[in-house]
């Protein structure tokens, strides 16, 4: 359903960012939040990898290099890729859905609040790629849809929300440096640095999709909750948006 345009003196004001219809997030963000448990199982999974191959990697920077050793090292290191095969899987499929939902949630947050977006719905896509904007627009975007997907007369802290994208954030930056190290690497002391900074990219990253879980199912609940309460107070016709919802 197309949203109203908003009543202003001497005639009607178009919402900025075009018509907005309102459907249930619900279904998405069930989906969502089983692909990021996925990708939380297979992060612990690359987390066990890569310690196996930190500590096989340091007993042969220690001169333990037998082998016996060499063997384990070869061994851990093709879990590890093969780990690294299936992460890589995981969080593209959960990136497509995600983003799916991302943009269903922000048109939705368009016809709580027309006019409380600062940026066009195309960034909810486009800003997670785009280098530089990537480290602020989605979290603005967030920010901006669940401030409008909260209940009216409400404040609702910002404090979850800041905490996953601080630590998506980190697993960027720590996870591209850590893996250009892990393939540079040529030494056993360079391995063993490079995949120091994989594990600690691999503990962040984890951290950061279970809080990317809390994220999307809190918001996908408020937008539950603020439709089916519906804009008009009880006792009055459901609008139809409402009605579809449910």
């Amino acid at each position: 359903m197309s949203s109203t345009p908003m009543p202003v003196p001497g005639g009607t004001m178009a919402p900025p960012h075009g018509d907005a219809w309102l459907r249930s997030p619900v279904g998405l963000g069930r989906a969502v939040a089983v692909l990021l448990g996925v990708v939380v199982v297979v992060g612990l999974f690359s987390i066990w990898a890569g310690v196996k191959v930190y500590d096989v990697t340091g007993t042969i920077v220690t001169g333990e290099a037998g082998e016996a050793v060499q063997r384990d090292a070869v061994h851990a290191d093709s879990v590890m890729a093969e780990v690294g095969v299936v992460q890589v899987a995981s969080l593209v499929a959960t990136v497509v859905v995600y983003l799916v939902w991302f943009h269903r949630v922000r048109i939705n947050a368009e016809v709580f609040d027309p006019f409380g977006h600062e940026m066009g719905r195309a960034w909810t896509g486009w800003g997670w790629f785009v280098p530089v904007v990537n480290l602020w627009f989605p979290r603005r975007i967030m920010l901006n849809t669940w401030d409008a997907s909260r209940p009216a007369g409400t404040r609702t802290s910002h404090g979850l929300v800041n905490a996953w994208w601080v630590m998506w954030t980190i697993t960027l930056f720590v996870g591209r440096a850590g893996f250009e190290s892990y393939r540079k690497a040529e030494t056993a002391t360079e391995l063993y640095v490079a995949v120091g900074d994989v594990l600690f990219a691999d503990v962040t990253g984890v951290v950061a999709a279970v809080l990317a879980i809390l994220v999307v199912l809190r918001l996908t609940r408020m937008q539950n909750e603020k439709a089916l309460r519906g804009p008009v107070p009880p006792g009055e016709p459901v609008p139809a948006a409402v009605r579809d919802h449910r």
